[in-house]
């Protein structure tokens, strides 16, 4: 078996892999994308190889390239196989998985077993399978799809290779399929919830693909990364909490196919039920509201649709011992008037305060009420009315600066008093007339452009909604921003697809000047 000298490459690839010399590849008849297996002192790894095209090294050439006897390791691999600079390293060709071929046999059209999912997912988890072989999976999803039965494998597959939380007691959540900017409705109804003495451990994301996710809003009022034992000393405490999920490891193969499925831009159906559903079977969740935003621009368009996919989430709970109950709710435009993380976190913590917007006070308490009817505290019918006294009481208000405060947030903060971004900028209305349509996809691409998530204080802001009537000059859309030159690139994203349109408003002169 060769022996080479580790040289550490500091580069995070996103995959288990390592770099040989050409020289060498050749040597042990490997070529580019092969695997290979790295052992030393008792323990290995497989890695996927590239390959350094250079023969010979001399010692003034540059060391970011790979010399014949080394092997450059990516930094991914250190965490599963520590090795310092110029350790041995013991290396030999590795076969291909069989996980592969029944990737294969799901793109051609077949069924595929418990067991051969199963092994698909630890491979994809262990990094046996490239980016390129996870694509291939996730696309058969896609085109081909999966019965229910496959969909119940995937989604135990995707627990029994993670972690998972025993909270010892019955827990509730409530999740959204995502599709709509501004769906900051987990703030509102983690603490009407917990007001009402239900415990709801909510474990959210980062955003993906949207301005902003439960998690990067939450952020700006608390922390939300906390370890297993934090969390189970917060939900006794609180009743409730939001927290970030990614760094639990639960279902952790649904990070690996989300990293693979943003480039594609796919969110295959039977990926979908399984990881939403995978992450509260790993939870413990015993009911479960499941919201599934309808109409145009949201991932779901028609209702017919949405009640396809709302039965299918059911017949998957019921087979996994989640109760399940799906609100069908609008998503033709944005919840509330405002998105992005700050911009959102203000206008959650004005709802709680009594002074926020009709639209968001709705679906939240909706919402919160289902879950009060399923678990019993309310009659069938008045969950909603339940719901919307907490709010109103301020009882829910108070629950929140309570999760704030045991989240190491400030529980005293104003709505007035989180940080927005400086540089802005108004998009007016050309003409009277009455908003007919708000643009989600433009919206969305807007307050990306300006920075969101990853700064806090950029966004959008709505001063009029679908059916608003307007004067010529009133303001319709602001854009906030920390940086000028991202506000430049948010107005160009504008410019290009306009997030509103007003019945009348010229969109175009052709020819041109």
């Amino acid at each position: 078996m060769p022996t080479l000298k580790a040289k550490i490459i500091d580069i995070t690839t996103g995959e288990k892999g390592v770099v040989l010399n050409e020289q060498d590849a050749k040597g042990m008849m490997l070529r580019i994308h092969d695997r290979v297996r790295l052992s030393k002192g008792g323990a290995n790894v497989l890695a996927r190889i590239d390959i350094s095209d250079r023969i010979v090294c001399r010692i003034e050439v540059s060391s970011g390239l790979v010399c014949p006897g080394e092997v450059g390791i990516y930094r991914d691999l250190l965490q599963d196989f520590p090795v310092s600079e110029g350790e041995e390293v013991e290396i030999s060709p590795a076969p291909t998985p069989p996980s592969v071929e029944y990737i294969r046999k799901k793109m051609r059209g077949q069924t595929l077993t418990k067991g051969e999912i199963t092994q698909i997912v630890k491979d994809t988890v262990t990094h046996s399978l490239s980016q390129l072989e996870v694509a291939a999976f996730l696309m058969a999803e896609e085109y081909v799809g999966m019965n229910m039965d496959e969909i119940e494998s995937l989604t135990r597959a995707m627990v029994e290779t993670g972690n998972t939380i025993d909270f010892g007691e019955p827990v509730v959540d409530k999740h959204s399929i995502g599709g709509v900017p501004g769906n900051k409705v987990t703030l509102l109804i983690v603490p009407i919830v917990a007001a009402a003495g239900l415990k709801i451990p909510k474990t959210s994301s980062r955003a993906i693909t949207s301005p902003s996710g439960t998690a990067d809003t939450m952020e700006v009022l608390a922390p939300v990364e906390f370890s297993v034992s934090e969390l189970r000393r917060l939900l006794q405490k609180t009743g409730g909490y939001i927290a970030w999920g990614g760094s639990l490891n639960l279902a952790p193969a649904d990070d690996l196919f989300i990293r693979v499925e943003h480039p594609l831009s796919i969110d295959p159906r039977p990926q979908m039920l399984a990881s939403i559903m995978a992450k509260k079977l790993a939870v413990g969740v015993s009911t479960l509201v499941l919201d599934i935003p309808t109409g145009r621009g949201a991932k779901v368009e028609s209702f017919e649709e949405a009640r396809k996919l709302a039965n299918e989430f059911i017949e998957l709970g019921s087979r996994l011992g989640i109760r399940v109950r799906c609100g069908l709710t609008y998503g033709g435009q944005p919840v509330g008037h405002t998105v992005g993380p700050a911009l959102e976190a203000k206008e959650a913590l004005e709802t709680l305060m009594g002074r926020g917007p009709n639209s968001l006070i709705e679906k939240s308490t909706a919402l919160a009420g289902t879950l009060f009817e399923m678990t019993g505290l309310a009659p069938r019918g008045g969950g909603q009315d339940m719901a919307k006294e907490i709010l109103r009481s301020g009882k829910a208000y108070q629950k929140f600066r309570e999760i704030i405060e045991n989240q190491g947030g400030n529980p005293n903060i104003k709505p007035d008093e989180i940080p927005l971004g400086e540089k802005r900028y108004i998009l007016a209305a050309p003409t009277d007339g009455y908003v007919s349509i708000i643009n989600n996809s433009a919206i969305n691409a807007i307050a990306k452009a300006a920075g969101a998530p990853l700064d806090k204080g950029s966004g959008v802001k709505l001063y009029a909604k679908m059916g608003y009537a307007v004067k010529k000059g009133d303001p319709v859309v602001e854009i906030y921003a920390e940086r000028e030159s991202k506000l430049k690139e948010a107005l160009g994203v504008a410019s290009r697809n306009p997030p509103f349109m007003i019945e009348g408003m010229l969109l175009e002169e052709v020819p041109g000047f």
